[in-house]
């Protein structure tokens, strides 16, 4: 028995094993000021799930992180080895007023590591507040389709499209969309997670 189940395992396909995306952002990725189960997390697995989608999300999302915080800690993220990457950084950056050029650095510095290992990347893109100016604006709005087109990563374009400032799909702060908010952002989100795994050999 034993020889006819190593001959099996020889000759007959192993199954496909199962694939693993990097949730790589911060609060808006991690889930801030909602239960486990509502998060983005949650919500998005259950949706790869519904959509019969073989890939586990597993989430390295640190609320407040930064650019430069994301960066620092790549190599630890990365230990898993994952098979793609969902990478959503930037807000914090915009929101301490912090050089949107920074931002762009960091954010480069990280794409190149995903090209490196050869990890197909769906970049979520934010908008910057508006009374930042003009000038601000435009950098960093800029700097997401500029990276995208640079290191052929699926691009997102805004996050938080149409969920921004709805009081009826943001918490209190008006900054991180509720559960119905995630919700919203998941069914569009979906096909662009689709889009990700048909990029995966």
């Amino acid at each position: 028995m034993a020889v006819l189940t190593t001959i099996a395992a020889l000759i007959l396909p192993s199954a496909a094993a199962e694939r693993t995306i990097l949730l790589y952002g911060d609060s808006l990725l991690a889930g801030y000021g909602l239960p486990a189960d509502q998060g983005f997390e949650a919500q998005m697995q259950a949706a790869v799930d519904a959509a019969g989608l073989d890939a586990h999300l597993v989430n390295a999302s640190v609320s407040g992180d930064t650019t430069a915080d994301g960066l620092a800690r790549l190599d630890w993220s990365l230990a898993d080895a994952p098979d793609a990457v969902i990478l959503g950084l930037g807000a914090n950056d915009m929101l301490q007023g912090l050089p949107a050029a920074t931002a762009r650095d960091n954010l480069e510095a990280m794409l190149t590591r995903f090209d490196a290992m050869h990890l197909p990347v769906l970049l979520l893109g934010m908008m910057a507040d508006r009374g930042l100016g003009a000038d601000y604006v435009a950098a960093f709005d800029g700097l997401y389709p500029a990276l995208a087109s640079e290191h052929n990563a699926i691009l997102y374009p805004f996050y938080l499209d149409g969920v921004a400032l709805d009081p009826k799909l943001n918490q209190a702060d008006l900054r991180h969309p509720n559960a119905v908010g995630v919700a919203h952002i998941v069914e569009k989100l979906l096909p662009y997670v689709e889009q990700l795994l048909q990029r995966l050999p």
